[in-house]
Formats: structure tokens, sequence, C-alpha cells
């Protein structure tokens, strides 16, 4: 369908110019060089009346009747907003015009095949467009009788010929007229698939936003908050040492500061990674064994608690490395914060299947489904960004079983020496 500018118009295969000019470039064209090539057959068929046929009384009317219908084209075409002559208005004028230019000349047949697309151009409908061109042939065929009556020539050339014109225009307008209609279809499925993809570019990076909010969220959980959490436990305790007497507890105070002052370093360490101003990642440096080992002594000298490791040194990627990391560290401060513990075991094994993470310690456990703190499910959503799961087991009074599990490829399962 033609879309055409103005508001209120009905546009359909060949909407006509009194709704308003072809709102789409390529109908505009168009329907512009089809106006210009109407004025040079309306000009031509006026020269023909002027000139081969000789001025006399009966060539007067033809040339009327041709220019009331020039006149009233240039007006639809020049304005088609008017309120006077509208499309419809028009093509009955055109209708009544065609019988009588068969009536009055015998050269209608140019004027009738020039005329023939109007019908299609200015009526609203494809069904108009036909009733238009059947009228249309129908005064065609009246005026050429009236003229001529039932002689061979009418019969054999003229109602023929007109037939042929009409069959041959009722042909192309269908089909111009399917074109159009499957044009517009296509530019609307377009458009729709336009708009369906602005609304998954706009949902993916509304999605990716959100990830990279919780992903940012959870790794400030598992290293600055948990570091920070670790520095107002030391400090507490530092100023508890310091407000005593003995020597012992001197001492003990100046260990803690010290481990308040390496904990700061290593957050600041932490900040500096998330904000991408290290160059290199120092996060998880060095293998799984050594790594592990640091963050258990650690973890011993802050707590004083008895900790048991049994490490394997597994052949780990990066992102393993950090996961491991941040389940040992994040499981270790459940530990410190909530268990009441007195022993803490930690065990890293290769498996067939990739590599396994259990941190058991015998506190006073907990009612899992009542759980809910952050940590576990951060740890949950790591893992499964590898492919791995994590198991929690416990019970009031039983302590906790916390099982971390990283597939790896058969390569990676191998144990360095």
């Amino acid at each position: 369908m033609i879309p055409w500018s103005r508001a209120d118009s009905r546009p359909n295969s060949f909407s006509g110019t009194a709704f308003g000019h072809p709102a789409d470039p390529f109908w505009a064209r168009t329907l512009r060089r089809w106006n210009a090539v109407c004025w040079v057959l309306f000009g031509a068929l006026a020269a023909g009346l002027a000139t081969i046929e000789y001025l006399d009384g009966d060539t007067y009317w033809p040339l009327l009747l041709l220019g009331a219908l020039v006149l009233c084209y240039a007006v639809l075409d020049r304005f088609p907003g008017n309120s006077v002559l509208r499309p419809y208005t028009y093509l009955w004028v055109l209708v009544l015009g065609l019988g009588g230019m068969a009536y009055l000349w015998s050269g209608y047949a140019a004027l009738f095949i020039v005329t023939l697309p109007h019908f299609w151009l200015f009526a609203r409908t494809v069904r108009s467009s036909l009733a238009f061109t059947g009228l249309a042939t129908l005064s065609t065929l009246t005026g050429g009788w009236l003229r001529k009556g039932w002689s061979p020539e009418f019969l054999g050339s003229t109602v023929v010929s007109t037939l042929v014109v009409v069959a041959a225009s009722v042909l192309i307008g269908l089909w111009v007229h399917s074109v159009v209609a499957q044009s517009g279809e296509r530019a609307r499925l377009i458009e729709e698939l336009e708009q369906t993809q602005l609304r998954l570019s706009e949902a993916h990076q509304r999605q990716g936003a959100a990830d990279e909010r919780e992903r940012m969220a959870r790794e400030i959980h598992d290293t600055l908050a948990q570091g920070f959490a670790s520095i107002i436990v030391l400090a507490e305790a530092a100023r508890a040492g310091l407000d005593g007497d003995g020597a012992g507890d001197t001492e003990r105070s100046a260990q803690q500061l010290r481990s308040i002052e390496s904990t700061a370093r290593e957050n600041l360490a932490e900040a500096r990674e998330l904000v991408g101003s290290a160059e290199h990642s120092r996060v998880a440096a060095g293998s799984v064994a050594e790594m592990l080992r640091r963050t258990l002594d650690r973890f011993t000298e802050d707590t004083g608690l008895a900790v048991v490791a049994e490490l394997a040194d597994p052949v780990c990627d990066q992102r393993t490395r950090v996961a491991l990391l941040r389940c040992t560290q994040e499981s270790l401060a459940n530990v410190r914060k909530h268990a009441a513990a007195s022993t803490v075991s930690v065990v890293l094994m290769p498996q067939p299947y990739g590599v396994e993470l259990e941190i058991t310690d015998d506190g006073c456990g907990f009612v899992i489904g009542q759980s809910r703190g952050f940590g576990l499910d951060g740890m949950r959503k790591r893992l499964a960004e590898l492919g791995g799961q994590l198991t929690v087991t416990s019970s009031v009074g039983d302590g906790t079983r916390v099982l971390a599990m990283i597939p790896m490829t058969p390569t990676e399962h191998e144990v360095t020496a």
C-alpha cells in the first residue's frame, strides 16, 4: 500500500492524491513521473484534435470535453486537499467524460488508454478500482454504440479492442497492487524486526549491566568487605590487648597490628585489581597449594584456631585458582564470624571429573534453609560460571561441611611434583 502523508487518509494500493501526497519517496517520485506523462499525453490529444480533425462544430465539443477533464485532473493534482473535487467525484466525471468522448470523437481510444490508470490511482480500494474501470468500460462502449450502432466495425474492433485494453489494465493493476501490498508487508515486518532487535539489544544491555553489578558486588564482598571485617576484629582484639598490663598482651597486640597492616595492604591490592589499575593481576598468584597455604596461615595467625590441611597441587587456570581462593576465604570468614569452632579441616584433592575443595569445621552449625547471607549464594554463582557446584551440609550443633567442585580438562588433573 502507498503511505500518504495526511493523517485522515485511508491508504490502499493506489490511494488518490486528494488525500495528500505520498509519504514514501518512491511513490512520490512515481506519481510525479506519471503526472508528467499524463500532461504530455493530454497535450498530444489536444493537438491531435486541433490539427488532425478539421475545426468544425463537431470538433469543438470533444475539445471542450477534453479540456473539462484536464481541468478536473489539474485541480485534483495541484490541490489534493480541496473540499469540492474529491477523488470519487473526479472518477465519476471521468466515467461520464469517456462515454461522451466515445460518442463525439473517433479517436477516443487514446484518451481511454491514458486515463485507465486513474481508476487505480484515485480509488480507495481494489474493489472500487475494478468497479470504476467496469463503469468506464460500459460508458465507453455505450458511447461507441450510440455513435456507430450495431455495426460490424463496432462489434469487431471497438468492443474487442476495448475489452483487451481493459483486461490488460485490470491485470496490471492487480499485479501492481499485489507488489505494493507485499512491499508494505515486508516494510512492516522489517520495522517489527528492527523494533524487536532494538528491544533485545536494550534487554541485553540491561542484563549485562545487572550481571556486571552483581559480579562487582560479589568481588567486593569476597575481597574488600571480608578484609575490612577482619581488620575490625583484629583492631578490637589489639585494643583490648593494649589495655592489659602483661608483656604477652602487648606482643599479641603488636602481632595483631601487623596483621591489620598486612590485611590493609592486601585490600589495597584487591581494590586496584577491581578498578583495573594494576598492570598484572596478583590475585591467586603461585600454585594452588601455596595460595591456600598462605590463606590458612593467615587465618590461624589471626584467630588462633587449629587448621588441618591436606592440599594437593593440581594444575589450574587463573579463573579456577581465583574461585578456589574465594571459596576458601568466604568459608573461613563464616567460620570466624558464626561457627565458634575450635578446629577447621581443609582438603584440596583432584578427582577424575575435576578438583574438589572441602572445608569442614566442628562449630555450632546452622539450618541451611534459614541462611540469608550473600556469601553462600555468591560462591554458588561463581562456581556455576565455571560449570561447578557448591554443596553445603550442616545442622545445629554438628558443624558445617562446604564442598566445592570445579570440572577441569584431563590435562589439568595432573599434580605437580
